[in-house]
């Protein structure tokens, strides 16, 4: 992929230093080492880096329209370009190259802003309209399900924006400060999402969004698509799902450079695989990654899918190297995220990158058919609150305030989470069971200065805020919904777009093509959970295509052993991070004491002592100078 960015002064008469926005661009270097591109005229500007993917000669960016009064630079792969390019060609449009992203220059010229509803794929752009030229106009635009990123930030100057935060960092205007909220919000979720960004001052455009400003006023965001929200969708058939997914894979094929696809034991990405494997003649190109710690490891099953399709697999064993938790992660994700998971991503794109440029993944079809352990919870609890009715719930809640918490426990004995959840409402019990840290026990870290500020604080009212949405009287979809607006784009996607592109690789996820998601995300919840276990409807299509050993095993995720990491090469930076972070910040006791009840044994704090050390190395690396006021 690429990454863009640029700056808009309010005043017309100051004109943009080419420059400052170079420099700008090369803070994003990692997305686009192929090619760098700046334009300016007057008082805006912006600055492109390329990952040459189709047209590696002729698609240089920012490009230009026919009469030099529109220019834009995007960050894309679209996947309808050949139909559209055709349409507008018939309209009388003349393109000067074969890529993808010239097209949507053209329908801009056909359709403002609205252009966007016509694309399929994933893109974040910036539009430069000169037709006025009293009133020149930005517009940013960035796909349905918020597969790529995009920053932007009102200055007392103009406007800013960019692929990543950094580049609007290296700009000047915004400060290099932590919201404070969104400090709750990291140890609470382990993310910070919603359109408020985590740096002060700065704001990320929505997923499914366009925003037009014109110097001298404020950004207009607009949404131009959204999941229903007030009616499920009809039942499917083995056959239909199957025809979605070779269709939207093979929709993701074309690339002028090497292609393969990230490969592990589990369903999703075996499907994708399966899928690229029927729909070209040559063999796929297959990367995957394990753990020496067996209960991690799915490559016996992953080396077993590419010998049975004939690919050509490409595996690798991790281990845990501190630098990377410590040096190169930090720089790759300039907002703290605190899943483990982000070290294996990083490395299967890094070993990936030395054999292709562009990999498809199965990132999606947990949300899309809801195949997380959560949403079989949920089912369950919801079954189990409904058959209770309120007195019982009460009793349950009573209970599981006297249930022990064992974590230590088998699984089976584990029932304090469950009983708690049932005496909640569904959107709270939801929230809790996905949440790392509760919010209590989040405000119980932070020095009693920020924690007072933080008290009417709730880091669940986005969840809350979508959950409430949806008029349909099913929870396994309302938490989807929920999920598709807050954890995918936040989480699941911000760690996948800049895991691999700190390795310069391109990664497109079919399962996430939103005409896929439109038709399966709203199932009916019996096909997608049913007897204990989510992707009802996927696992069964997949039926003729995929052993059961796949099928029907046990659902690992891309999970890491982090007990034996923070116990063994990372507990040096771990206690090094909990004594540098600011005592501004933190309750210093607590966080000691944390660590002594992990390293004891007598509580597992694994997640949050790797969230700590990932927040530490942020803000070392990109010089957080505090929190905002």
């Amino acid at each position: 992929m690429c990454g863009l960015c640029g700056v808009a002064y309010d005043d017309l008469g100051v004109r943009v230093d080419p420059e400052r926005v170079r420099a700008m661009a090369r803070t994003i270097a990692l997305r686009g080492p192929d090619d760098e591109g700046v334009w300016t005229r007057g008082s805006l500007g912006v600055g492109f880096r390329r990952l040459s993917i189709i047209d590696l000669s002729g698609g240089h960016q920012p490009i230009e329209n026919e009469d030099g009064t529109i220019a834009l630079a995007i960050n894309c792969e679209i996947y309808n370009f050949v139909e559209l390019r055709a349409e507008l060609e018939a309209k009388g449009h003349r393109f000067r190259t074969r890529s993808d992203s010239e097209v949507v220059l053209h329908l801009y010229e056909e359709h403002g802003e609205r252009c966007a509803e016509r694309l399929v794929g994933m893109y974040a752009f910036c539009l430069l309209d000169f037709r006025d030229a009293a009133r020149p106009k930005v517009v940013l635009g960035r796909d349905r399900l918020g597969i790529k990123p995009m920053y932007y930030a009102r200055t007392s100057e103009g406007l800013v924006w960019g692929s990543e935060p950094k580049a609007l960092l290296e700009w000047g205007t915004t400060p290099r400060e932590l919201r404070p909220e969104k400090l709750l919000d990291y140890l609470v979720l382990g993310y910070t999402g919603g359109e408020d960004a985590a740096w002060s001052g700065m704001k990320r455009l929505p997923p499914a969004s366009t925003l037009v400003w014109q110097p001298g006023g404020e950004p207009v965001v607009r949404t131009y698509w959204d999941l229903p929200t007030q009616r499920l969708a009809e039942r499917t058939s083995d056959a239909e799902v199957l025809d979605w997914l070779d269709r939207t894979v093979n929709d993701e094929l074309a690339a002028d450079v090497p292609l393969g696809a990230f490969l592990s034991g589990g369903i999703d990405s075996t499907a994708v695989v399966t899928s690229m494997a029927r729909a070209q003649s040559r063999p796929v190109i297959a990367c995957s990654v394990g753990f020496r710690d067996k209960d991690y490891d799915e490559l016996d099953l992953a080396r077993a899918t590419a010998q049975r399709l004939g690919a050509v697999h490409h595996t690798e064993i991790l281990e845990p190297d501190p630098k990377l938790a410590t040096e190169v992660l930090p720089w790759i994700f300039d907002e703290p995220l605190a899943d483990p998971s982000t070290l294996p991503t990083y490395l299967v794109a890094r070993m990936a990158r030395n054999h292709v440029t562009v990999a498809l993944s199965g990132d999606g079809g947990d949300e899309t058919f809801a195949g997380y352990r959560r949403y079989v919870h949920d089912v369950a609890e919801n079954r189990v609150r409904r058959a209770l009715g309120t007195p019982g719930r009460a009793f349950a809640g009573a209970l599981g305030r006297l249930y022990p918490k064992a974590d230590w426990a088998p699984r089976w004995l584990r029932g304090k989470t469950f009983l708690e959840n049932v005496a909640r409402d569904p959107a709270d019990a939801y929230f809790h069971s996905v949440t790392q840290l509760s919010r209590t026990a989040a405000l119980a870290l932070l020095a009693p200065d920020v924690g007072a500020r933080l008290l009417s604080h709730d880091p669940s009212a986005e969840f809350r805020r979508w959950y409430g949405r949806v008029q349909v009287e099913d929870p396994l979809y309302r938490v989807q919904y929920a999920d598709f607006h807050t954890y995918l784009p936040d989480q699941i996607l911000t760690k996948a777009d800049r895991a691999a592109m700190g390795a310069s690789l391109e990664v497109r996820p079919p399962l996430l093509d939103h005409r896929f998601v439109e038709r399966f995300a709203p199932l009916p919840a019996d096909q997608k959970v049913r007897g204990g276990r989510g992707k009802h409807a996927l696992r069964e299509a997949l039926r003729s295509r995929v052993p059961s050993e796949i099928l029907d095993g046990r659902k690992r995720g891309f999970d890491t052993p982090l007990r034996r990491w923070i116990a063994g090469p990372l507990g040096a930076s771990v206690a090094d991070a909990l004594e540098s972070l600011p005592s501004e910040w933190f309750a210093r006791d607590v966080l000691r004491a944390r660590l002594a009840e992990h390293r004891s044994g007598m509580a597992d704090h694994g997640r949050l002592l790797w969230s700590l050390l990932v927040l530490e190395h942020w803000r070392r690396r990109h010089g957080v100078r505090g929190l905002s006021a």
